[in-house]
């Protein structure tokens, strides 16, 4: 059996990669591992468990209950909540564990399971390998340990996540954004209440787009991968600024006044800067991956900004923050760690204190992501290729080489390996979009005849 834990969880085609069967054994293998220190030493442990609103969550979210409940873990039902929301109950109400079912900005038939920790911390790669291997285990013969009688897990509603979850950002928002008009793209996913309900407490006059979830329509054309429908109402309204999510709420990009769409980047600079200002970005470091665009790297370093860089996804991100102590991290794709306030990328959060940015300076959007310039950037997926001797081909290390030479100073080439398909990844930053265009060109050719 390969790996189940992707780079985000538990990840495929609901009742087809990702079954009932599975959820429910995954479920009591993590209660064995992460409750281990609760019920399996004499108390009774708890899990948070949420979901975003599509069809499949419906009976993943039963077959994970009954996992946790059959392995003697008390089952607090959040419902439809963001992934960042599930994070923090899991944190504030002391539970042992906290699952989420979402598969994020993928569309509607996929769907995922999130664990996290005690705290609603994200999960080492050792953890989820000690809850495959306890999976394995059972699914190849070993006998789980079943309570029974009393031992058994209680499962109940806990209705007060939404309030608690809002009272939050609210408890740590620095100014009211009275005076801003916001659109919000809500994607049909888990913050299609949530957010709306945030940002109007906060004083902002909201107009709501994808708003409407039926379990069907989730990430539809609409939220953070599909920006036309937000930047069109952002103009039709003549709205400061739009804030799209993803299914989950996990990540946020933004729409200024003119329609332009504002990316992770440009939002992580605008954020760094207000940190800075208010005493909040500790050793004036932010946090970013190898795939941030140049211009925020040289931007940051042009306002005294140190930039440290890890691999692709945010948790490594996360885990870089958490080892040094560092308060703000994110990607170009719009996950946005704020780590004072949450322990995982929260888009409503971001969404949040951009606007409060927006407020308090009295500048536009435009011209507070003005601070960095985007050099053009060209991604080239090269499928159908041998993608584990990306690091080690010869021919491929010669190209990109030559390439980096050709770019000097103004350009960079990064080459990795996709870590859910297989194909590589070309990327190539310079100052002209065409050269930019022809240097990735080159080099995809040279990855399709040197791996293919």
């Amino acid at each position: 059996m390969g790996r189940l834990f992707g780079t985000d969880g538990v990840r495929g085609v609901a009742n087809a990669d990702l079954t009932a069967e599975l959820a429910l054994g995954l479920s009591v293998a993590a209660a064995h591992v992460l409750a281990e220190a609760g019920t399996f030493a004499g108390h009774r442990a708890t899990a948070v468990v949420g979901r975003d609103p599509r069809a499949s969550g419906e009976f993943l979210e039963a077959a994970v209950v009954a996992g946790l409940a059959s392995a003697g873990v008390d089952v607090l039902r959040v419902g439809v909540l963001p992934t960042p929301a599930v994070a923090y109950l899991t944190g504030a109400l002391g539970a042992d564990l906290g699952v989420m079912l979402s598969a994020s900005h993928n569309a509607m038939p996929d769907n995922g399971i999130k664990f996290f920790a005690r705290g609603g911390h994200k999960l080492a790669d050792e953890l989820e390998d000690r809850i495959e291997s306890v999976y394995e285990d059972h699914r190849t013969g070993a006998p789980w340990a079943r309570p029974t009688g009393a031992g058994v897990g209680r499962v109940s509603d806990y209705d007060q996540g939404f309030d608690k979850y809002v009272a939050h950002l609210m408890g740590v928002l620095p100014n009211r954004l009275d005076g801003l008009k916001v659109v919000l793209d809500e994607a049909h996913g888990a913050a299609a209440f949530v957010s709306p309900e945030a940002f109007a407490r906060a004083g902002a006059e909201i107009i709501t787009i994808g708003a409407e979830p039926d379990g069907l329509n989730i990430n539809d054309g609409c939220g953070s991968t599909h920006l036309g429908l937000l930047k069109q109402a952002v103009v039709e309204h003549g709205a400061d600024l739009g804030i799209a999510h993803d299914g989950d709420a996990d990540r946020c990009l933004a729409v200024d006044a003119n329609g332009e769409e504002i990316d992770g980047d440009q939002i992580l600079a605008v954020l760094a800067l207000a940190m800075r200002e208010s005493g909040h970005l500790r050793e004036d470091t932010v946090v970013a991956t190898v795939m941030s665009n140049l211009g925020f790297k040289l931007a940051m370093e042009s306002e005294g900004i140190h930039v440290v860089q890890t691999g692709v996804g945010d948790r490594y991100v996360l885990e870089s923050m958490k080892e040094h102590g560092y308060a703000l991290g994110g990607e170009q794709s719009g996950h946005v760690i704020i780590l004072d306030h949450a322990t995982t990328g929260d888009g409503t959060l971001t969404g949040l204190m951009l606007g409060a940015r927006l407020a308090a300076t009295g500048k536009s959007l435009a011209e507070l992501a003005g601070v960095m310039d985007r050099l053009p950037q060209v991604l080239v997926n090269v499928p159908d290729v041998d993608k584990s001797r990306v690091t080690t081909s010869a021919e491929l290390a010669a190209a990109v080489a030559d390439a980096e030479r050709e770019l000097g100073t103004t350009g960079r080439v990064l080459l990795r390996s996709s870590g859910t398909e297989p194909l590589v990844r070309v990327m190539v930053e310079a100052a002209d979009i065409e050269q930019a265009r022809a240097v990735a060109g080159r080099l995809a050719d040279v990855v399709k005849s040197a791996l293919g």
